[in-house]
């Protein structure tokens, strides 16, 4: 995987990605941006969650000109959520490069977005009902479309969308580029490859399954703000010989390691921001059990190979399968025994059933650890650790000063006392991290038309949008299940000799006016 700064992008998309906090490409990232930077037409295949909005995102943020005034880029997708979703993505990354982009979905009122168009966005991301009603009212014109993007192709098929998406294409010039993003790759996906992709690169991400019956894998469901006393409580609880948690964000990082430390664990951080001295003062420390709990981002603990690390925490929820996967490989190693916690929000349960599918591996619901259980599994480790020195300590130097203070106190009152003196308080520092936004799940419905009504499949049966099509006026109401959010935040760029100027054989048009007023 590659990290931001090898990738060379414009610096004002780069400095976006880089105060997003995040650092390294997702394997659909790494596979598909340096081929859409080229400017080739490309297929592929991934599932949700992988980070397929900045696989096709960041390069095409990356080569439309600011001064541009015409409609340029178009992605459609099957659901108005889904809409929403992306252009928010895009919109975090356009942040510096000033960039506009608008959603226009079905469900809204039409004439909202028509004023909302006067604004003259370079980059549309519609569902085709709505798109189509623009198109017929003439408020959105294709003609100078440089880049379509199909995202979630087998998806808008199934909901019966092939005719409409072949009208739409027949509206952009053929000389393009097309990028279709699916999940699964059955024949009518191929066929309308065959139609409207020229000479297509594919790529294509299986997400690793998980191979570990020696983790015990557990989620706890707790809201952003209670996380770290969570986590406090965790970590009396289990009392980790050597535990590493995962944060999403360099910040989420250097944050929860300085509040760990306010509270008396010994901890620290490693992200990416590190020099090379840095990074391995800490690990140094890690290895010889200066500090049990290591704080890391995803890229900083790639490769990462520590021998007795009993517990992996994902303070925050993995962003894919591929990451958690790699997370709570970090435990269970040699054969031995690992534990594995995933803290998550009510809001990012489907993200989680979603990890659960893909990696085929059911997390075990813990409830939040009391106080009580805090309290006794301090209590545990440190009788643990005097028994221990019972058992294979020297501490006859002691012996002397033991008798005497039993002579003069209760022997259950003596130990009880040392227990609590070894054992110690954790220190009760209030504690508040900056929120990181949830991984939230999109919900699967129809697309709807601006007379409100939405589409219907035909005759009430499984249609699966296959090469032909059907009257939308015949199709009975679609209702889909639950996916999950292309909310993948961790992004990859890398640069072919671009400029920002847009392909360089893109042909220039002669109608630079892409609307109607």
């Amino acid at each position: 995987m590659k990290t931001f700064a090898e990738f060379g992008l414009e610096p004002k998309v780069l400095q976006a990605i880089t105060e997003l906090g995040f650092e390294e490409s997702t394997p659909i990232q790494d596979k598909a941006i340096p081929i859409a930077l080229t400017g080739k037409d490309l297929i592929g295949q991934a599932q949700t969650g992988t980070g397929k909005t900045a696989a096709f995102g960041i390069p095409l943020i990356n080569k439309i000109p600011v001064n541009e005034e015409r409609i340029v880029a178009l992605i459609m997708t099957p659901t108005r959520e889904l809409a929403i979703q992306v252009s928010e993505e895009i919109g975090k990354l356009t942040r510096y490069k000033g960039l506009r982009s608008l959603p226009i979905y079905g469900g809204q009122e039409i004439g909202r977005q028509i004023r909302a168009l006067k604004k003259r966005p370079q980059i549309i991301i519609g569902t085709p009902g709505r798109l189509l009603d623009h198109i017929n009212r003439k408020t959105i014109r294709l003609e100078d479309v440089q880049t379509v993007v199909l995202d979630e192709a087998d998806e808008m098929l199934d909901m019966g969308f092939m005719e409409d998406i072949q009208n739409i294409l027949k509206q952009v010039p053929d000389e393009r580029q097309t990028m279709l993003f699916s999940a699964t790759m059955p024949a009518n996906i191929q066929r309308l490859a065959q139609q409207f992709l020229k000479e297509p690169e594919h790529v294509s991400v299986i997400p690793k399954q998980v191979t570990a019956p020696s983790i015990e894998q557990s989620y706890i469901e707790v809201h952003e703000r209670q996380k770290f006393e969570a986590l406090s409580r965790l970590l009396d609880m289990e009392s980790p010989e050597l535990a590493i948690i995962f944060g999403r964000t360099k910040r989420r990082v250097d944050e929860l390691s300085e509040a760990l430390q306010k509270r008396g664990y010994g901890a620290d951080g490693l992200h990416g921001d590190l020099s090379q001295n840095q990074r391995d003062a800490v690990m140094r420390k890690f290895r010889d059990g200066s500090i049990d709990v290591l704080v890391a981002t995803d890229v900083a603990a790639r490769g990462l190979d520590v021998s007795g690390v009993t517990h992996v925490i994902n303070f925050d929820l993995p962003q894919d399968p591929e990451s958690y996967v790699h997370r709570i490989g970090r435990t269970g190693r040699a054969g031995k025994e690992g534990k594995a916690w995933t803290f998550v929000t009510p809001r990012e349960m489907d993200h989680l059933h979603f990890i659960e599918r893909i990696t085929r591996q059911r997390m075990v619901r813990k409830p939040l650890p009391t106080l009580s259980e805090a309290i006794e599994g301090k209590q545990r480790l440190t009788a643990e650790r005097v028994i221990d020195i019972v058992e294979n300590g020297d501490f006859s130097e002691y012996k002397g000063l033991a008798i005497q203070m039993l002579e003069q106190y209760d022997s259950v009152q003596m130990l009880a006392a040392a227990l609590k003196l070894l054992t110690g308080d954790k220190k009760e520092v209030e504690i508040e991290l900056t929120p990181e936004e949830p991984l939230r799940a999109k919900k699967r419905r129809p697309d709807i038309r601006s007379n409100g009504r939405p589409f219907q499949r035909s005759g009430g049966g499984n249609y699966r949008g296959g090469s032909g099509s059907r009257d939308r006026d015949r199709r009975s109401s679609y209702r889909g299940g639950e996916g999950n959010k292309d909310g993948r935040s961790s992004y990859s760029k890398r640069s072919e000799g671009r400029s920002s100027e847009g392909r360089s054989d893109r042909r220039p048009r002669a109608n630079s006016s892409s609307r109607s007023e």
